[in-house]
């Protein structure tokens, strides 16, 4: 017996274009016998590596799908040798709302691998990505932006591994990705992230910070369809040569590079993405929200480095995310 109640509409291991979903009975007040419908491209042809790629785990950030649609429509067998697994919108009841979590049960997807076979709809998501999809891939590129609470320099990023062969295939993948900047990433929290699976399962894993502020750019698009292209001719599932531009080399190296907000209020940023800042310096300023007459609170940077990432909109409450520097190597 099967341990997951998802079954594809479409093969997954047979050669040529297929376009369908991932089909997962959802019983609810408006449709007794109602299923949530993931789409999902496959194109094959022939033996050679699997590539993964997925968009909207949060479904809030854009550049992702566009870029991933707009493959499932025009990539064809002829040009790839082996295969690519296309989920543009893979958290579709999030994506479908606009919103980072899911409405459906409130989880965050890249906090709930490797989810669950019995589990809430996007636990068993996470359980059927897990167990079905990433093990027959040897790349993955999860595509994220900062959506509408954030807004990143666009940058493809990896991760510093235990595994240092591991680590070094995913930091050339990402340099192949070819981003306007490249990224040795720490992650805040990584505990139940995709991510993780990911690199759990010994792939090569690359994923990206394009934007945000819950909408895409001709720029940040124009940089995931180029980045898919050459990840996937890096792989060697798709033939030519990579076509990159200049990257900035962006370290994460502790805890420092993170700001959070201890005041609510009204910010004010002094420094906009992509400028240098010094330790100390005022980097933004939070005004009172409810009253006149009152100084703002300053917010000063945390160490040397890059402005790269920054909260939207200008609302901010207590424990919000301020500020990214990275460190420019």
């Amino acid at each position: 017996m099967s341990d997951t109640s998802i079954t594809p509409t479409i093969p997954l291991d047979a050669d040529g274009s297929h376009h369908g979903f991932l089909k997962l009975p959802y019983s609810r007040n408006d449709s007794a016998w109602g299923s949530v419908m993931v789409p999902i491209t496959v194109i094959a042809n022939g033996a050679g590596p699997t590539a993964l790629l997925t968009g909207a785990n949060h479904g809030d950030e854009y550049e992702g799908p566009v870029a991933l649609q707009e493959l499932a429509a025009t990539l064809t067998p002829e040009e790839i040798t082996g295969r690519v697994i296309i989920l543009p919108m893979m958290n579709q009841p999030a994506f479908a709302a606009g919103t980072r979590c899911s409405p459906i049960d409130g989880a965050n997807m890249n906090r709930s691998f490797p989810g669950r076979p019995d589990g809430t709809v996007t636990q068993k998501l996470c359980h059927y990505i897990a167990t079905r999809l990433v093990p027959h891939a040897d790349i993955v590129l999860d595509f994220h932006s900062g959506g509408s609470t954030l807004d990143f320099l666009p940058f493809a990023a990896a991760h510093v591994l235990d595994d240092k062969k591991q680590e070094s295939a995913c930091m050339a993948a990402m340099h192949a990705f070819g981003a306007p900047y490249s990224v040795r990433m720490l992650e805040i929290d990584n505990v139940g992230m995709f991510d993780t699976e990911v690199e759990n399962q010994g792939k090569v894993f690359v994923t990206t910070e394009l934007g945000g502020a819950g909408m895409s750019s001709a720029r940040t698009v124009a940089i995931a369809r180029q980045g898919i292209r050459n990840l996937l001719t890096h792989a060697g599932i798709l033939q030519g040569t990579l076509q990159k531009n200049p990257t900035v080399e962006l370290d994460m190296p502790d805890a420092r590079c993170f700001m959070f907000a201890e005041y609510p209020g009204l910010i004010e940023y002094l420094v906009d993405l992509g400028e240098p800042v010094v330790q100390g310096q005022p980097l933004a300023r939070i005004w009172a929200a409810d009253r006149t007459g009152v100084p703002p609170q300053v917010c000063q940077a945390t160490r040397d480095g890059i402005f790269t990432a920054r909260h939207i909109p200008g609302l901010i409450k207590m424990g919000d995310f301020i500020s990214l520097i990275a460190v420019k190597v």
